[in-house]
């Protein structure tokens, strides 16, 4: 199997979220030692934000499409090509204005697109789009500075990162099911609960890495 990781933090060594990603990694390539890992640090690499021009190129046809209009899809065409090839999507992000980092949406804006990881066809009605990708798992590690996002937390209504990753997840290939979650919350108030935080988190990973690297790799349709 494949395993595409996609690092977002600003923060390098004192990442959490980075620290959660590589402990998962770890954690799999001791069960499943040949298996493949793709990394895409895009926070130290950020895609480009989406223009008019790049919209432009995105919704012409391939035959039609300048030199300068490949050029523009390049990176995206490269960042598909990673999604495609993975069976396990780990996004290992902090939540930044109770949302996703510019540079983790702008990843989500150059790999939703169409004719390539979604089709679009008024003939479906109001919900013309579809997903093209599928099979896939999604493993989203974060870090919060605050704390109760979760349902029924005092933060819950603020939480507008996973709700965002888990509406785009379906773009990704990944059904509802296949989404999996582990974070660490009370970053900034550095006591207790967050130590308890951290220590929940990892002893949560090897279980996690346990059910998913025993499934039977999956069989990407496009």
């Amino acid at each position: 199997m494949t395993i595409l990781k996609i690092t977002a933090s600003a923060r390098d060594d004192r990442s959490l979220s980075r620290t959660l990603a590589s402990r998962f990694v770890a954690e799999w390539l001791a069960r499943r030692p040949d298996d493949a890992v793709v990394e895409r640090d895009v926070a130290g690499q950020p895609p480009p934000v989406v223009t008019e021009e790049w919209i432009a190129a995105a919704f012409a046809a391939d035959q039609d499409r300048t030199d300068a209009q490949r050029d523009l899809l390049a990176c995206s065409d490269r960042l598909i090509a990673e999604l495609a090839e993975a069976d396990v999507i780990v996004i290992a992000t902090p939540m930044y204005n109770y949302g996703m980092p510019a540079t983790l949406k702008a990843w989500f804006d150059q790999v939703i697109r169409v004719n390539e990881t979604f089709s679009f066809d008024l003939s479906r009605g109001d919900y013309p789009l579809q997903p093209v990708l599928s099979g896939k798992r999604l493993v989203v590690l974060t870090s919060t500075g605050e704390f109760g996002f979760m349902r029924g937390g005092v933060r819950s209504h603020m939480n507008h990162l996973l709700p965002h990753i888990a509406t785009c997840a379906s773009y990704l290939g990944v059904a509802e099911q296949d989404i999996h979650h582990v974070g660490i919350e009370y970053q900034e108030f550095r006591d207790e609960r967050h130590e308890r935080s951290i220590a929940d988190a990892y002893r949560a990973i090897p279980g996690l890495v346990d059910r998913l690297a025993r499934a039977s790799p999956v069989q990407l349709r496009r």
